[in-house]
């Protein structure tokens, strides 16, 4: 808005540090922009819509990086702000997230009703998944990984992917899991394990593809490409250490070059 881009013209004029004038645009967008955000987060704002939360961390992103008070200063709206949206990412997976686990004889048939609403109903999780982790980088991230990993993968995603069977469909979903992680929380891992959050969707990964690699150790030119996804998956985390003693157990010595073997 014409307002806003004179404050922001009117700060940046000063080219000494300590003038005041500089402290303007950060004190009109602690008073005056960000309480208001924090009203629209609360009343308005749905977590489980992906262009809402799109929409939203790139505002919060772009008015953080303008919103700097002096050094021994802390911004009291911004914490507020962060925390109702912390709150709201609570209450939708405490409220929202609903995945039915029904007999094995209702699921198979992938047309019938019960198949389409508990496909459904996961593929809504995973989106809330996708959102909440949207949040990296602006929220802390042990509260980022709490949300997504140990509540909604953990409590939730997991108990269904361990109903699916093994197959196409399942490693499908893994991928989708794997593709909501972000990128940063793996860069700095460097003792060949993952994440402890995800030590149990590793297992599950392993478990996908156990009964195929097995037939590896008779017939040695044959392998699955689950197995090759999987062991992708696992690289991808950075479970290495995982990825390879279930190389070393199988006998897939030709699969050793995907994690730098």
């Amino acid at each position: 808005m014409p307002w806003f881009r004179a404050v922001e013209e009117f700060s940046s004029e000063s080219k000494r540090d300590d003038d005041p004038d500089q402290e303007v645009l950060p004190r009109v967008i602690e008073k005056t922009i960000l309480p208001k955000i924090t009203a629209f987060v609360e009343s308005v704002w749905d977590p489980l819509s992906t262009s809402q939360t799109k929409n939203l961390v790139h505002l919060c992103s772009n008015i953080f990086a303008k919103q700097v008070l002096s050094k021994n200063e802390c911004s009291r709206a911004r914490e507020d702000l962060v925390n109702m949206a912390v709150l709201r990412m609570k209450k939708s997976v405490e409220e929202d997230v609903f995945i039915p686990l029904y007999p094995k004889s209702s699921v198979e048939d992938k047309s019938s009703l019960c198949s389409k609403f508990q496909e459904r109903r996961f593929w809504s999780a995973v989106k809330l998944l996708s959102n909440v982790l949207r949040w990296d980088g602006i929220v802390q991230e042990d509260t980022v990984r709490d949300l997504g990993l140990s509540k909604l993968l953990n409590r939730y995603l997991l108990l269904n992917l361990l109903n699916t069977p093994p197959g196409p469909d399942s490693i499908e979903k893994c991928k989708k899991v794997v593709a909501c992680l972000p990128e940063r929380w793996f860069q700095d891992l460097t003792s060949g394990s993952t994440l402890p959050e995800l030590l149990n969707f590793c297992q599950h990964l392993l478990h996908q593809v156990h009964g195929s690699a097995a037939i590896y150790v008779f017939i040695s030119f044959f392998y699955s490409d689950e197995t090759k996804e999987v062991i992708l998956l696992l690289v991808k985390i950075k479970a290495l250490r995982i990825a390879e003693d279930f190389i070393e157990e199988c006998k897939l010595e030709d699969l050793k070059s995907m994690i730098g073997k």
